[in-house]
């Protein structure tokens, strides 16, 4: 069952990084697995078991969650914006108990009180997920992408930058390749991959699985390269890490609603009902969040005493 819980948890993950404005990185901090998902990465070769048991369930979930639910995520952020968005609003804000917990704890056991500076690096992370969220970022329209070198190479550095993006808990994946331009061409990659392969068009699967591997290698190398710059900060400075994930976690709401433009659906009547019902919508979710941060799963099997 534990490890159950962690393919659902990466499905979440997964669908998340669909949406631009929302972070990857935020939903693993929300679910409670942040920390524990950088060090399976950064020790995967001195822990490979404990490791894989983690990552291969969580990355399974991750794959389902974006191959499977691209198109679902597309029409509901179309037809159904403001509750969509309020849903993840709702799913990131559930986890921040937990984040608080582990922030406290880890003032603890390095024998530390807040301090001003604590405080700052909240405030420098909120202010820059928040701006980020209400930058002026051109989305274009669902734009196709060929196979060829260029594109292949070009489709490599987009997984490597968004990749590295999502790992960081509040920077959205999916808002980088908007401004980079790629976001929809690779969500185009990504639905001509599923489409065909269920269609077992093999001519037409042939291209967009290259294209799909090469941002899939991108974003391998972009992971494992960030997320041994974190797994460093967790390990000599965890409290001022913990704040400063605080202050994305924090800020991320306002990137989610900013960047769906979700308020404009309160301009077309029934704003009180529709309000209401979206925060309905938001409180479940923050429910849902906050009782799978407390299931166990198979983060528990990773070795104790060489945590972060």
């Amino acid at each position: 069952m534990q490890y159950l819980w962690l393919v659902i948890k990466g499905l979440f993950i997964g669908i998340s990084n669909i949406i631009p404005g929302v972070s990857g990185g935020t939903m693993a901090v929300s679910f409670g697995i942040y920390d524990d998902v950088i060090h399976a990465f950064t020790h995967v070769r001195k822990e490979f078991k404990a490791s894989m048991r983690v990552l291969l369930p969580l990355v399974a979930g991750a794959l389902i969650g974006v191959a499977g639910f691209s198109m679902v995520i597309e029409w509901l952020l179309a037809e159904h914006t403001l509750y969509t968005a309020f849903a993840f609003v709702g799913l990131i804000l559930g986890g921040l108990p937990i984040l608080s917990q582990s922030f406290k704890e880890s003032l603890f056991e390095t024998k530390r009180k807040a301090t001003p500076v604590h405080l700052i690096l909240f405030a420098v992370f909120f202010v820059l997920v928040s701006w980020m969220g209400v930058a002026d970022v051109s989305g274009g329209g669902p734009e196709t992408i060929s196979l060829g070198i260029g594109p292949v190479v070009a489709l490599f550095f987009v997984g490597l930058v968004s990749a590295a993006a999502m790992v960081v808990p509040g920077i959205s994946g999916s808002l980088l390749m908007l401004i980079m331009g790629y976001y929809y061409a690779v969500v185009y990659t990504i639905n001509g991959f599923t489409t065909n392969l269920a269609a077992f068009n093999i001519t037409e699967l042939i291209p967009f699985t290259v294209l799909l591997i090469a941002y899939a290698l991108g974003m391998v190398a972009g992971i494992i390269l960030i997320s041994q710059v974190i797994d460093y900060f967790f390990t000599h400075y965890p409290s001022f890490t913990y704040a400063s994930i605080l202050g994305l976690v924090m800020a991320s709401p306002v990137a989610v609603i900013a960047n769906t433009d979700a308020l404009n659906d309160l301009t077309t009547g029934n704003a009180v009902i529709k309000l209401v019902i979206a925060l309905v919508i938001a409180l479940a979710c923050y429910g849902l969040t906050f009782a799978l941060g407390k299931t166990d799963d198979a983060t528990e099997e990773l070795p104790e005493e060489t945590r972060a």
